[in-house]
């Protein structure tokens, strides 16, 4: 079981590493799921723009996408996120940026988890386990 934290093309570091990743097992575990590898890389908004158009052929921006690599009930994959983005989201929801990041973080674990966000329903219950998991934070 394994959270990594990694920077691509840009130079970012995580603080309280450890304490995201027990948090994040915390999260999978109150999920019925097993937490066996996810990688968190870390980019520009050039970064995954460019991810967006060569893997999901979207040409906007985004702040965070999910490469799924998980086999029954263990979680497992990479999830990679515009630090620009998060940035400029926290400032248009008025929330602090390591909160966003946080709110991201835990996104990107949930779609491995199984949740997705296109319908309004799915979005309101992505939204709600946010708000639920981001209040278990003891850091």
């Amino acid at each position: 079981m394994s959270v990594s934290f990694h920077s691509e093309q840009i130079k970012y570091t995580i603080s309280n590493a450890s304490s995201i990743s027990e948090w994040l097992k915390e999260v999978c575990t109150k999920e019925g799921k097993s937490l066996l590898e996810v990688s968190y890389i870390f980019c520009s908004d050039a970064y995954l723009l460019e991810m967006n158009r060569q893997f999901l052929d979207h040409d906007y921006l985004t702040d965070v996408i999910t490469f799924d690599y998980c086999d029954g009930n263990d979680v497992s994959g990479d999830v990679f996120i515009s630090v620009d983005r998060v940035s400029e989201n926290a400032i248009s929801v008025r929330a602090s940026t390591i909160d966003e990041m946080h709110r991201v973080i835990v996104h990107g674990l949930l779609h491995l988890i199984g949740y997705n966000d296109k319908s309004k329903a799915e979005k309101t219950l992505m939204t709600e386990k946010e708000d639920y998991y981001l209040s278990l934070r003891t850091f």
